[in-house]
């Protein structure tokens, strides 16, 4: 990218290589797959109506993020401060390639053969893909309209963005529960909880297909109260919920931290044991939920 401080104008150059490419954001992004010229005022209004993007990353998985071989969508921007979050550089809109909502969903069409063989799809994750609610929304009805089947990773806080017509494009939600209790919850993400509760009880009276996810980190998230508590709400979905992923913390993201300037607290803090992961576990069988 390159930006004429006189003319205010950003060239957006194309964007060559493997699957997974990342770029620097300068301020309002960095790169795209076409040349292009806009001025700053006009890429924010782009940005506004989801024409451009910010996309921080992208990858083919199996078996992860949702069914199947997936294409999953990194986006930058999130709303939450997750002291173990292990993707901190997608925080901010800082780092990322600008992308034309176009190309991205050309990129994820031209893999349908290979969704269609394993049963997967696309998975728009983050940061947090509801914090670039335009591109997102664009991006979801152009590839499910494609018939690929389409999943959303959440924290379900900025849930209420997405109208029921969103949603019909959705067919699975991965819906991050971080903490049972209102005070764990601010102290883990710096936001209230609540707004994941509401995205869940929604969810659950939509019927929406929903996959639960519950980051374990030793004396942050595994007291057995707050896990009851956790129990206790995602029990309320048993209707829609299909299972519930009870994921170890691990410190994989301390260098990203250290990277971006940030203060990193939990250095000091090891992966959960194999008797504390059986434990929650246990717990969220207890309010008959299918757990891995």
């Amino acid at each position: 990218m390159a930006h004429d401080g006189t003319t205010g104008t950003v060239t957006i150059q194309p964007v060559h290589g493997h699957e997974r490419q990342r770029g620097v954001a300068a301020g309002l992004g960095g790169l795209s797959t076409d040349d292009l010229e806009i001025t700053r005022p006009e890429l924010l209004e782009a940005r506004r109506t989801g024409d451009i993007g910010l996309v921080h990353s992208w990858e083919l998985v199996t078996a992860v993020d949702g069914p199947g071989t997936r294409m999953t969508v990194f986006l930058s921007g999130c709303p939450l401060r997750c002291k173990f979050c292990h993707n901190p550089d997608t925080m901010e809109m800082k780092e990322g390639t600008l992308e034309r909502v176009e190309d991205v969903a050309k990129r994820i069409i031209r893999y349908k053969r290979v969704f269609d063989a394993t049963g997967g799809g696309v998975t728009f994750s983050g940061g947090e893909p509801l914090f670039q609610i335009a591109f997102t929304r664009r991006l979801l009805a152009m590839v499910h309209e494609a018939g690929i089947h389409t999943a959303v990773d959440t924290s379900g806080y900025l849930g209420a963005r997405l109208t029921d017509e969103d949603l019909a494009n959705v067919d699975l939600v991965l819906l991050d529960v971080k903490s049972g209790d209102e005070p764990t919850y601010k102290h883990v993400t710096s936001r209230e909880l609540q707004p994941t509760i509401n995205f869940g009880d929604r969810l659950n009276a939509l019927g929406k297909r929903v996959w639960i996810r519950f980051v374990v980190v030793p004396g942050l998230t595994d007291a057995q109260d707050n896990v009851e508590r956790v129990a206790d709400i995602v029990g309320r979905w048993t209707d829609n919920v299909e299972r519930v992923e009870v994921l170890p913390f691990h410190n994989m993201g301390a260098d990203k931290w250290k990277k971006i300037g940030l203060p990193y607290e939990l250095d000091d803090v090891s992966p959960p044991s194999q008797e504390t992961l059986e434990r929650v576990r246990a717990t969220f069988r207890g309010r008959g939920l299918r757990v891995f």
